[in-house]
């Protein structure tokens, strides 16, 4: 009796298992039909080469998309019998305990989705009210944008004196510089003197726009630093909202980036920030090795470093470079405290429709600088960022979308290759580009997201050890 059981049980499986590859394989079958008659369709009509050549690459682009599917599915499919076929099942295991060298309670907090959450237990006090941070806003030309962002600014500042703002300003612009004056000595104007063109090929003519402004950055930097002596500065863009705790989000993480060399910025935003891919956990904060910029804080002997190899052109990027970076994190927000509205400016918009003006700007004031942040410290935080990560059950992109992880708030997504990185994050509805081999917003290869009320981290296998820079 108990073989007959066995062996009907071993039937039911097998069955499971084929008619999931029938279904798989009739799939596959309508969806090439479904491509063919597109292209049927298409050369039934009279068209230019031009147009053809377009459909062409369309439908290329289609079945290449729809191939790197496939691959996914199949390996959900083998996932899925190996799981029947050992009687595996999702088992949660619960958050770790707190690092015992650090007098904090760490726990997990199912009800926000919140990794971390710290339990204030003999609070370090730092002088706040002693640090000086300035703000300094690069501007060019567009006067109706620097008004709305110094009028944001100042509307946010605690103390004019604890935040100075210092107003930066590239292309000569008359009108542009006439709505800085109206601030009067709310801010202070400096003008950066070299408006020269800059000499490029003429394959690279259409880039100058980045080298002036790589130009004016090293330009406007020297000034905060070596003519102003401040220790440290808030850089944002003239097309920049803040959130009501800018200031006080910055002034607390002051400290972490004083006292932790692992650090070397602090930044207001997230990639991955738009509101459906957060929490809603405004005090949450993470360290990643992504450089976000987009409001960000750095310390004068970081500049000190990074002057005298100042790149020409694509600052940013340049950042990301290993090179500069040193496997070095940043502090970021799970809710951004900057938000753009620069449709308009040297990058034409790019991404902007299609991603950054979904970027959800914070709208709690959070008391940052009443928080223990002591968490962030990477010898805090990574044995229990890692414990967090790999103690969390591993589920398929197949199991999450069809709500089989229903009971696990957090889980986990293994990418193996760059190419299942960006199926798995196209998928994911989250930014799918790579810097030299990080990905935006990851630490340790590690991307942290919400989906469907979900935290996921989509992390690579166990055993990590460095980013592939051939990935990008």
């Amino acid at each position: 009796m108990p073989t007959e059981i066995a062996d009907n049980m071993a039937g039911r499986r097998q069955r499971l298992i084929i008619g999931g590859l029938l279904l798989f394989l009739l799939w596959n079958v309508a969806t090439y039909m479904v491509f063919t008659r597109q292209a049927e369709q298409g050369s039934t009509q009279v068209e230019s080469s031009q147009t053809m050549n377009e459909r062409l690459n369309r439908l290329q682009e289609q079945m290449k998309d729809q191939m790197d599917i496939n691959e996914q599915l199949i390996k959900d499919i083998i996932q899925q019998k190996e799981a029947i076929l050992k009687g595996k099942k999702l088992v949660h295991v619960p958050a770790p305990p707190a690092n015992e060298n650090v007098d904090l309670a760490v726990h997990q907090d199912v009800s926000k989705s919140r990794p971390f959450k710290l339990e204030v237990a003999g609070k370090v006090t730092y002088p706040y009210s002693s640090y000086v941070i300035p703000v300094l806003m690069i501007a060019c030309n567009r006067p109706s944008a620097i008004q709305r962002s110094l009028t944001n600014l100042l509307g946010t500042r605690p103390s004019p004196t604890q935040f100075p703002i210092i107003v930066s300003q590239d292309c000569g612009h008359q009108e542009t510089a006439e709505a800085i004056q109206r601030f009067d000595d709310k801010v202070t104007h400096i003008k950066q003197p070299d408006l020269s063109s800059i000499t490029l090929p003429s394959t690279q003519k259409k880039f100058e726009g980045y080298y002036k402004i790589a130009r004016h950055y090293k330009w406007a930097l020297n000034q905060v630093f070596h003519q102003f002596k401040y220790d440290a500065v808030i850089i944002v863009e003239d097309d920049l909202d803040v959130s009501v705790d800018f200031f006080e989000y910055f002034l607390a993480t002051y400290p972490l980036l004083k006292e932790d060399p692992t650090l070397w910025c602090v930044s207001a935003w997230n990639d991955n920030g738009k509101e459906s891919r957060i929490s809603r956990d405004a005090e949450l904060l993470y360290r990643s090795d992504f450089f976000p910029g987009l409001g960000w804080m750095m310390r004068k002997e970081i500049w000190q470093e990074l002057e005298n190899k100042w790149p020409d052109g694509f600052w940013d990027d340049w950042m990301r470079d290993p090179a500069q970076r040193q496997e070095r994190a940043c502090i970021r927000p799970e809710i951004s405290r900057t938000d753009t509205f620069g449709k308009v400016g040297v990058s034409r918009g790019q991404f902007f429709e299609q991603h950054l003006k979904y970027i959800k700007l914070n709208q709690k004031s959070v008391a940052f600088t009443q928080l223990d942040l002591s968490l962030l410290k990477k010898d805090n935080y990574d044995p229990v960022f890692k414990k967090e990560v790999y103690g969390a059950p591993e589920v398929t992109i197949s199991q999450l979308q069809k709500q089989d992880a229903l009971g696990h708030p957090t889980v986990r997504i293994t990418y193996n290759s760059k190419n299942s990185f960006k199926l798995l994050t196209k998928q994911l509805g989250i930014m799918t580009d790579l810097k030299s081999g990080v990905p935006r917003a990851g630490y340790m290869g590690v991307v942290s997201f919400m989906f469907d009320n979900h935290r996921v981290y989509l992390a690579p296998p166990t055993g990590w050890n460095g980013y592939d820079v051939s990935w990008s």
